[in-house]
């Protein structure tokens, strides 16, 4: 018997109301293996956002099955959807989300508030994490000191200190320039390496052409690139 998928959508739709239903997905079908690198690209307005928010388990299907590392998450409450985004997902936004006025140090330790790492393995599992992004002489600074291309590093330390198998990056480099996209580029390229399940949602043609394996998303469907 083969091994589960680490993400497998099968036949999804996403459906807004309104005074015209809007479908932003549609039909939806992926299967995404365990150690996988795709890109996801297409236009504003595609269904990226929405496919990320079900892929991160931010939102439900309103037809079809999601099933995360092989757990069907459909029947899971709202309660189990947090647990298992907490230890399974992690997250890389272009807005980054990171607190002002918290050093780094505290803002790579938040996420394991939620993911039941013992309070005595924070610290040192957050360094562990900022060193492995190269940060670890930044510890102590506000994210504001911090360049454009550190913050993005921050949060990606961030995302990974609880040990997720799957990283979501959504326009990860938007607000960067191309030597520093480059550079957080290769930071998830190391990360894959090591086993981590990437996916990347992307305008970037750039970026998307890093990946093994592009998707595109059009009008609520996906098509494979060759």
């Amino acid at each position: 018997m083969s091994q589960a998928a680490m993400v497998e959508l099968i036949d999804v739709t996403r459906s807004f109301a309104g005074p015209q239903e809007v479908q932003a997905l549609k039909g939806v079908n992926l299967r995404v293996e365990h150690g996988d690198y795709l890109s996801i690209v297409g236009p504003s307005g595609s269904g990226k956002s929405t496919m990320l928010n079900i892929l991160g388990l931010l939102d439900r299907p309103s037809v079809g099955e999601y099933h995360l590392g092989g757990f069907r998450t459909g029947s899971l409450s709202e309660d189990e959807r947090a647990a298992v985004r907490a230890s399974t997902v992690g997250f890389v936004f272009q807005s980054l989300h990171l607190l002002p006025h918290r050093p780094v140090l505290d803002n790579v330790m938040l996420p394991m508030l939620y993911s039941g790492i013992p309070r005595a393995e924070r610290e040192a599992r957050a360094r562990e994490a900022l060193d492995r992004v190269r940060l670890g002489h930044r510890v102590d600074f506000l994210p504001g000191l911090l360049s454009g291309g550190e913050r993005q590093r921050v949060a990606v330390a961030r995302a990974v200190v609880s040990g997720p198998r799957l990283l979501l990056a959504d326009e990860p480099t938007g607000n960067l320039d191309s030597v520093t996209s480059s550079h957080v580029m290769e930071l998830f390229e190391e990360l894959h390496a090591d086993g981590l399940t990437l996916i990347v949602i992307t305008h970037d043609r750039e970026v998307a052409e890093r990946a093994p394996r592009t998707i595109r998303i059009a009008d609520g469907r996906l098509s494979e690139v060759a």
